[in-house]
Order: C-alpha cells, then structure tokens, then sequence
C-alpha cells in the first residue's frame, strides 16, 4: 500500500465533525491466492448516500472492512477529506469518525440494552452515574424512530431489534461516516423506511456520510444518491441514482444476466387460484405460549393454510412471530390451543413430522436447524439418518450419505470444498441451500418457513422463493412469515398481519394494499380477526 500520510486523524488532531469525504484508489485485497478485492476505485461525496451492490462474494463486505479497519489491503489507498490515511485497526477507524453496522450482531447478551449503548464508546468509567446516563440515553432515544426498552437483553430482543440497537450503538457515536452491512434484512418494509428515512435525513443534514451495502432494488432507488457496483471483487460500474433502474443496475451485477435472475419466482395473479375445496393442511386455534421474558406472547391465535396455499406471515419485529414459530415446530411450549396437520393433531414431534410431512425452514440456519461442527453430508442426514435407506438393520450407511449430498449439492449449486466440510464453514446462503435440501427433498404436506432469505444476495434469493413456489405448486402448504412485505406481496396467496401476539387483520394478496397492511402492522388498523 502506499505510504500514508498518518495513521492518526489528519494533522493528529481530533476527528473533524461533519459528513466526510471517503475515496479509495485501486485497493486490493488477497486472502492467500484469491483475490477478494481488485484494484477498487470508488468516490463517496460528503452528505451523500451511497449504496454498494453486488452478489455474495463480490467483495462488498471486503471493501467496508477495509476502510472500517478490519482488515488491511495490500495495495491502494483510502483517502479521508481527501488525505490519505492508514487505517490499521478499528480503533483508528473511530478516531476518524467512522462507525459501522455489521449484519450479523455484535451485542453483549448479557447485558442490558443501555450497558450495550455506552459499551459502544470503548471509554466506559469505572463508575457510572446510571441517573445521569439514563436520562441521556433516553433523551438519545427520543431523537431515533425507534423504542426500545433501556433494561432489556439483547437475548430476549428478536432479530428486528437487535438490528435497531446495532444501529443505535453507532448513531449514539455521531458518526461522520456511517457503513451499513444489510441493515435491513430483519426488518419491515415500514421499519427499513423508517430506518433509511432517518439515516438519510442525518446525511442530508451534514452531519455524516452513509455507505450501505444492501441486495434491496427498492431501497437503493429511494434513498441512495450513488452506487457502486462489485462483481468478482472489481468496481464494474458507478452511477447516479437518478440515472438508472434496477434492470440496469442487475444487468451489471450479474453481467448481463441480472434481469433473468431478478425476476419474481411467481406473483398471486399469475399463479393458478387456490382450490375453495382443498383441504385445511394447518389449522392452528387458540394457540398460548409464553415469551422469553415469562409474558403471554402469543394471545389465544388462529389460522389455518390450505393444501396449494402459501400463507403469509406479516407483522413488526417481536410481535409474537418467532414464537408462532417456536411453537408450531417444537422449540417452544404451547400453554394453550390446538394445532393439526391434514387434521390430526400435531404435537411437532419427530415421527409425526415423519408421518404428516411436515418441514421447516427456521431463521438463522446454522444456530436452528445444523450443527455447526457436522460436515455438510451429516447435516443434510439430519432429518433421515436412522430410516432406509440411511440407515440398514440399525447400521448407518455413511457412504450413502456422502453420495446423496453430493448429488443434492450438486442440484442446490452449495459452494462448498466438499460434502466433508463442517457445515459452518460455508457462507449464509450456502447453509441455507444445504437446509433447503434436507427440508424438500421427497412430499411435504406443511412447509413453515421465517425469513427464509434472511441476509441473502438476490439470486440466491430468487432461486429460494422458486423452491417455496414450488412445495405450493405441488399441493402442500405454506406458512411463510417475513418481516420483508415485499417478499409476502410476491409469494403469498394469503396474508395475515401479526400483532401484539394476535392476528389482527387479513387480506387476499391479489388485493392487498401496502398502507392498509403497514397500518395494521403498527397497531393502527381495526382489529379484524382472521377467517379459520
């Protein structure tokens, strides 16, 4: 790398206050012999937001530690309000105004949501004025869109909040530049504008620059000024928001197979209609359990799904939709209620998922549905391992696991060194495809998948909701709860909205209306109970 000015702030002083200027010329980053940046030149004006976009393993994630410190590149500059500076560590990094959101959590579980805020700063005194901190903390909040409880744990937060306080660590900083890494994947379409709305203003105001990775059309075109496009670790196109489209900026994701990629897997209105006979495959009534924190979480709910049907899940992050989830799938206890599958009654139990078909696919893949020191070929044996053809008079047939993983990933196009691999060593969309494999393989009557795509690059997502399409197609049904509403307004035939541990409000997707459905997601819609 060429020799930098300083490795402190420019002329040693203080950070500046104010939006900065960020550049980087020709940076390049190897990691043995692969290189996972080549020679990337970018320009990000003061004040701006500017969004990267390229497919998992483009290099997004490279370049963004890169300057945030976490890594160092061997050749190239990054450049501060125009002065080159050294980045070494992260340390650096906050001496020079930079903060940065991960997509994957960074918080002290064990503590509360306030001790993570002032954890933030890496200067906490040895004793603390807790009265002065909280009226400070909660003065701080009062100028977010977000409420969060200052005595909560990370622990008891779903994944919609605790992207919230990962956000608000770095705001709580005032940033001069702030890096986003899929600040939205956890979050409704009404959160992420709320989120981008007040992120934007703070650029707009002059007060910091925003650098977001994101794999959402929809929210680069709305609040991002520029975007820079990676693919296989190059910078391959730069472009004002204002002069292009989605067509154009997948174009040069994919290298000119981006529009096929990008398109639907299907829409309501194109799909062939749910049978009014098919039969009731789910139908959960009057369900009880209690959250985390030992308060009702889920108040007495109801729904049901039809075989060809996919059932959509709405609702704001932490209104009960991950413990619907935990508790149709056997991770949770049901205090309350009754659940049957093709109408039997289905308690989740192992030979009942075998008997009934039903399959899931839970958020965070690796932490709920692997082990992450198991190779990839004893994962995706999970679910079979002791039934033929696995398994023979009580003796396993490893080579038949290895030969059909390889066979699945080969069909599920897992990037991975082998079926030998442990599966934590693969990257999030891989992991979810070997899951995706053991989940479909062989008939499903119930499929209950929660943001499936969590975190996702876009093909991978559009290969994803195929499959989904796919289990409906063939007659099972399908519970799909997202905290994405564009994701349920394309797959769904059905969509509920989820509040306060209740359904609250229904509407076909043909005919659904974003306001009406966002309204009822924040509580302000009439409570409309759904139709069993």
């Amino acid at each position: 790398m060429a020799a930098a000015l300083s490795a402190q702030p420019i002329g040693g002083l203080p950070a500046g206050t104010g939006a900065l200027a960020l550049d980087t010329y020709e940076l390049t980053k190897r990691f043995g012999g692969f290189t996972a940046m080549d020679r990337v030149t970018m320009r990000v004006e003061p004040g701006t937001v500017h969004a990267l976009l390229g497919e998992n393993g483009a290099g997004k994630s490279t370049l963004v530690k890169c300057v945030a410190g976490f890594q160092r590149a061997e050749e190239g500059s990054i450049l501060i309000d125009g002065r080159e500076q050294d980045i070494a560590n992260p340390i650096v990094a906050r001496a020079l105004g930079i903060g940065m959101v991960y997509q994957h959590f960074t918080l002290a579980p064990g503590m509360t949501v306030a001790e993570n805020l002032l954890l933030a700063g890496g200067k906490t005194p040895a004793l603390i004025d807790w009265k002065k901190k909280r009226a400070e903390l909660e003065a701080f909040l009062a100028t977010t869109p977000f409420s969060l409880d200052l005595d909560v744990r990370p622990s008891e937060l779903a994944a919609g909040e605790k992207q919230k306080l990962e956000l608000l660590k770095q705001l709580y900083l005032k940033p001069r530049l702030l890096i986003l890494d899929e600040p939205t994947s956890v979050l409704t379409p009404q959160e992420a504008d709320e989120v981008l709305g007040h992120v934007r203003e703070f650029a707009r105001s002059g007060l910091c620059t925003v650098l977001i990775i994101t794999h959402k059309f929809r929210e680069v075109m709305a609040y991002a000024d520029s975007v820079t496009v990676l693919r296989r670790g190059k910078a391959v196109h730069h472009c004002r928001v204002v002069g292009t489209s989605p067509a154009q900026l997948a174009q040069a994701m994919m290298g000119g197979e981006g529009a096929v990629a990008a398109a639907p897997a299907s829409s309501p209105s194109a799909r062939k209609p749910v049978a009014q006979d098919a039969p009731v495959a789910l139908k959960v009534q009057g369900l009880k359990a209690q959250g985390d924190r030992g308060t009702l979480a889920l108040h007495g709910l109801s729904l049901s799904v039809r075989a060809g049907e996919i059932l959509g899940v709405a609702g704001v992050s932490g209104n009960g939709q991950r413990e619907l989830v935990e508790a149709l799938v056997g991770q949770r206890p049901r205090l309350a209620g009754s659940v049957t599958v093709m109408g039997q009654p289905y308690d989740a139990r192992r030979a009942e998922n075998h008997r009934l078909k039903v399959r899931s696919l839970p958020e965070e893949p690796l932490r709920n549905a692997c082990v992450g020191d198991l190779s990839v070929s004893e994962n995706m044996a999970l679910r079979d391992f002791d039934r033929p053809p696995l398994s023979r008079g009580g003796v396993l047939d490893f080579p038949f696991w290895r030969r059909r993983a390889r066979e699945w990933i080969a069909e599920y196009g897992v990037k991975t060194q082998g079926e030998g691999t442990p599966i934590r060593s693969l990257s999030g969309g891989n992991v979810q495809r070997a899951v995706l494999a053991r989940e479909l393989a062989g008939e499903i009557n119930v499929l209950i998948a929660a943001n499936p795509v969590f975190g996702l690059d876009f093909a991978a997502v559009a290969e994803i909701h195929s499959r989904i399409v796919q289990v409906r197609e063939k007659g099972g049904a399908v519970l799909l709860v997202s905290e994405d509403l564009d994701e349920l307004l394309e797959l769904a035939d059905r969509i509920v909205v989820m509040s306060e541990g209740r359904v609250v409000f229904e509407t076909s997707a043909a005919g659904a209306e974003r306001h009406v459905i966002g309204a009822h997601m924040g509580g302000g819609g009439h409570a409309e109970p759904a139709v069993a």
